[in-house]
């Protein structure tokens, strides 16, 4: 069963390629995953280079298997003819049964599956996925509204100590 992701990034041994900035402000995150991912030889080479972007990405359970689309890894710069397609369809990593129960969880109604982060851990490339619930135009307000409150209260804190 694949481990649930902590903090991808952050912990020792991991090394972070892309973050979906927008996935935590345009999304109600539900539950987390850690996913392997398939690549071709000039696709890690270019995530070493850190060549890579998950804005507008999603993942998608299709026959059985988890997909990754509309993540764009770019053309490996030293590679020759046989470089990879930038924005092909990647073959996501997980259990089978990990894999029905997000199927199951796919078929509720508003639910999609979201990548929130790449990065290599232990010399293999992983993605940490999201189930989300997209939020409304209030609740993404009241998310900006909460950050700047928490900002102000900490710069009030930080002068106060000073």
């Amino acid at each position: 069963m694949a481990k649930k992701a902590k903090n991808a990034g952050e912990s020792g041994g991991t090394k972070l390629i892309a973050r979906n900035k927008k996935a935590r402000h345009q999304y109600l995150i539900l539950d987390t995953f850690e996913a392997g991912i398939e690549l071709q030889g000039t696709e890690v080479k270019s995530l070493r280079d850190g060549k890579c972007s998950l804005a507008e990405s999603y993942a998608r359970v299709d026959g059985g298997e988890l997909f990754l689309f509309g993540a764009h890894i770019d053309v490996y710069r030293h590679g020759s003819d046989m470089n990879h397609e930038p924005a092909r369809r990647r073959k996501l990593l997980m259990h089978r049964r990990e894999i029905r129960r997000l199927g199951a969880q796919l078929a509720e109604k508003g639910l999609t599956i979201v990548p929130l982060s790449m990065y290599f851990k232990r010399g293999l490339a992983k993605v940490e996925l999201a189930l989300v619930r997209g939020k409304k135009l209030y609740d993404k307000r009241q998310s900006l509204k909460k950050r700047d409150a928490d900002r102000a209260m900490q710069r009030a804190m930080s002068s106060h100590r000073r």
